[in-house]
């Protein structure tokens, strides 16, 4: 019965599956948050959010180092 109930809960949007990711990477997220995150049902689009800023933040500190030794000529 519990299944059920996790099934029919409404799936969350976007921008807060994003800002609970960005929390959660800051190490802000509040209990509150974290719980209705693991009762939401999926964790596919946590996991899908997470990977792609993961990736968008190693792709920023990437062309920032990159800009930095350019511009001393290195």
């Amino acid at each position: 019965m519990k299944d059920r109930q996790e099934s029919s809960a409404p799936s969350p949007s976007l921008w807060r599956v994003l800002t609970s990711v960005v929390a959660s990477m800051f190490g802000v997220q509040s209990s509150r948050n974290r719980e209705q995150d693991f009762t939401s049902g999926s964790p596919l689009p946590y996991i899908v959010v997470g990977l792609l800023v993961t990736v968008g933040f190693i792709l920023t500190v990437w062309l920032v180092v990159r800009a930095v030794l350019h511009s001393a000529n290195l």
